[in-house]
């Protein structure tokens, strides 16, 4: 199994890939091809796919880990050149999403109407774990949550008509299946890093060596950085590539507590699993 970074707010340099706010990555298992996320435009999506040299009608699946648009907003351009292909994502996707900036709210919601989706796209909405494809599952719904989220007081959502702050019930991870242990990719992590990770652990019982992806920690404080670090430690976490918001705050202090196995992971970065 393969993970390689399509997108992300940096780029490897000389690597021809396009940088945006925003991440995707590319999982090849087993022959297959399956997109986490989309990045933020199909611009950017297809250019770095096509630097990888795959086709969107290669793709065998996409998986959405959260409805913001930094996240889902290429999808349009897969599904215009692959539409057919079967999208996987939590129910409280199509939930509206806005952002503020600058005084002003921004919609941030999926970029696909329910009926839309439902009419015309292979949507597969669960918040149960999904086998995508051999060994690459979905998390399912991240509950309970002990743990604090990653949470922005910038996050808004429309519930019922009344604007409320946005709940990530969404959020969720993809879970690759190594045998006797995991790796877990995350969007965003909303939902909160240790609460991800331990409810991964606690629903497919097996240990993780390897995590990647957005982790929120960009405004975390240095306490509670360190504290998951520890965690992770203490649960044989080795391998942590961090993407988006995770800022180089936090990956510095969790390499100094997990020791050489942390670096950033930029677009077209790629490890064998």
């Amino acid at each position: 199994m393969r993970i390689t970074c399509v997108v992300d707010d940096s780029a490897l340099p000389g690597s021809r890939f396009l940088s945006q706010h925003g991440l995707s990555f590319l999982i090849e298992s087993y022959e297959r091809y399956i997109l986490f996320d989309t990045g933020a435009s199909g611009k950017v999506i297809l250019h770095n796919l096509a630097r990888l040299g795959v086709e969107p009608e290669s793709l065998s699946a996409v998986v959405l880990s959260h409805a913001h648009t930094d996240h889902t907003g290429g999808l349009a351009a897969i599904l215009e050149r692959s539409p057919d292909i079967p999208v996987y994502a939590h129910p409280d996707i199509f939930i509206p999403r806005l952002s503020l900036r600058e005084d002003r709210l921004k919609d941030v919601s999926f970029p696909l109407s329910w009926a839309t989706a439902m009419l015309k796209v292979r949507m597969n909405l669960s918040k149960e774990p999904l086998e995508v494809s051999p060994g690459v599952w979905t998390s399912g719904d991240i509950n309970p949550r002990p743990e604090p989220e990653g949470r922005s007081d910038r996050h808004f959502a429309r519930v019922e008509g009344r604007l409320v702050p946005d709940p990530y019930r969404d959020d969720m991870a993809l879970v690759l299946d190594l045998g006797d242990r995991l790796a877990v990719v995350c969007g965003c992590c909303h939902a909160g890093i240790l609460n991800t990770l331990r409810v991964v652990r606690e629903r497919f019982r097996k240990p993780i060596e390897a995590v990647f992806g957005g982790l929120h920690l960009e405004d975390t404080d240095e306490a509670t950085i360190i504290r998951v670090g520890e965690v992770l430690k203490g649960w044989g976490i080795s391998k942590l590539y961090g993407n988006h918001c995770t800022g180089s705050k936090a990956l510095g202090l969790l390499k100094e507590i997990l020791g050489e196995n942390v670096e950033p992971f930029p677009a077209g970065s790629s490890v064998a699993l």
